[in-house]
């Protein structure tokens, strides 16, 4: 325990990754460091598409892929280029309609998603990491996972900036937006939240990970989302963000760009044994193919939009 918090380091052996894992990469990365990248090209395709559902649906249509053993376990990276991703009840405030379409205006997509959660917001300098995996008979704790994933995130840290890594603790930053109880932050700033999406035969456990940029203008972004969605009502149940409890990881110590953050979680999984296999790889070996474009997956954020919106 550190400050009466858990390091999420040690909870490494509570949950185990399978040995083979697939690998799709969808990260929109910011021109500074497509100049200083030798995997252009190559794994950082940018997200195809503006649409703030269309990378939820894609991991819903490759969650449904997993559970039915079409193709392996796999890891989603992704990025947006600017975007706030709503809970369901954010979007039941009495002015929600009007603070998505404010913010629309201002040239940032919005979407409510149906993993759990409240608003995040969503842009190049946030890594999103999502584990798809089967369910295993008999599995009850979700924790685990949390746990698992909590602790991907602090040995990726770990790989470029052990100190901030030491100092990575797990549990709700109060007046963070989209607090629970896997929230990590380093001196008591929020740089992650965790959630998790389940299916009848698979499940997937995704974090939003802030890399660069100010966490406080996120954060204000966000209060005044909820400030317009309520109205002036009182007793409504929303977060009360406060933005100075929000920071990237750049502004705590940790590493300042989406690169060298994606390259350290493939660098963790080798470390642990993983053999992971990039989908242009899975489709030559299996002919397994998904993108954002594809029908199914175009089809699946229909969907969403119509149960969610």
């Amino acid at each position: 325990m550190i400050n009466g918090r858990s390091n999420p380091g040690k909870y490494t052996e509570m949950s185990q990754l399978p040995q083979q894992m697939g690998l799709f990469e969808h990260v929109h990365r910011k021109a500074a460091e497509h100049n200083n990248s030798e995997r252009v090209g190559e794994t950082d395709k940018p997200a195809a598409s503006g649409d703030m559902l269309i990378p939820f649906a894609f991991e819903e249509t490759l969650c449904r892929d997993v559970g039915a053993g079409l193709v392996l376990p796999s890891i989603h990276l992704w990025s947006h280029q600017g975007g706030v991703a709503l809970g369901l009840r954010d979007s039941k405030l009495p002015c929600a309609g009007v603070a998505m379409l404010r913010l629309e205006e201002q040239g940032i997509r919005t979407a409510v998603r149906h993993s759990g959660g409240a608003a995040v917001p969503l842009d190049e300098g946030v890594i999103n990491i999502s584990l798809i995996l089967p369910k295993s008979r008999g599995k009850l704790d979700f924790h685990d996972d949390f746990r698992l994933l909590a602790s991907l995130i602090t040995e990726a840290v770990a790989v470029s900036h052990p100190l901030a890594a030491a100092n990575v603790e797990a549990g709700e930053i109060t007046h963070s937006y989209c607090p629970g109880d896997f929230d990590l932050a380093i001196g008591g700033r929020k740089f992650c939240g965790i959630a998790q999406r389940r299916q009848s035969h698979a499940y997937f456990v995704h974090a939003f990970v802030v890399i660069s940029g100010s966490g406080q203008e996120r954060g204000e972004l966000i209060r005044r989302f909820y400030e317009e969605a309520a109205c002036g009502q009182e007793g409504l149940s929303y977060p009360d963000v406060r933005p100075e409890t929000l920071a990237g990881l750049g502004e705590l110590g940790g590493p300042a760009t989406t690169e060298v953050f994606t390259a350290a979680i493939l660098q963790v999984l080798a470390n642990r044994g993983i053999q992971v296999k990039p989908a242009a790889v899975l489709e030559e070996e299996t002919g397994y193919t998904l993108d954002y474009e594809d029908i199914r997956v175009l089809e699946a954020a229909r969907v969403l939009r119509e149960r969610y919106a």
